[in-house]
């Protein structure tokens, strides 16, 4: 887990609101560092050394005199991907299919409680397999049209 206030220098790809059975239990928003939106909208692909942090909020939902809205509360840990384009980890069961796959409790961003990204972290990013296990449609800016 990257050291400092990464918030306040890093873009946001974008947010995710998390719904079970139509409640509102959390919010992920999506942090990347400086420059990398720039080369994806050049190139189409994440630059070696990439990273993404998706953070865990917990969320909870208030009627304002807009209507109900949904607003992020409680750190409860980050999902951190590296990309990896030159496979410099073979054999490492945290890296993978081009990149390094990490969770991080709130409780210790030093030591990632991940043991095997195949079965803790490849299963969620199946469905976007085609777009190198990246959910872009939840990321605006890294569109163009």
């Amino acid at each position: 887990m990257p050291d400092g206030e990464f918030r306040a220098t890093w873009p946001v790809l974008g947010t995710w609101t998390i719904l079970d059975e139509g409640e509102v239990t959390g919010q992920h928003v999506v942090y990347t560092q400086p420059g990398v939106i720039e080369h994806y909208l050049e190139t189409g692909t994440f630059p070696d050394g990439a990273v993404l942090i998706k953070e865990l909020l917990e969320a909870e939902a208030d009627e304002y005199s807009t209507g109900i809205a949904a607003y992020a509360t409680d750190v409860t840990g980050w999902f951190v991907m590296v990309k990896d384009k030159q496979a410099r980890f073979d054999g490492n069961d945290l890296w993978g299919l081009g990149w390094g796959w990490a969770y991080f409790d709130v409780d210790d961003r030093q030591t990632t409680t991940t043991s095997d990204y195949r079965f803790e972290c490849k299963t969620c990013h199946v469905p976007a397999k085609q777009t190198d296990w990246i959910f872009l449609e939840g990321y605006p800016v890294l569109h163009t049209d």
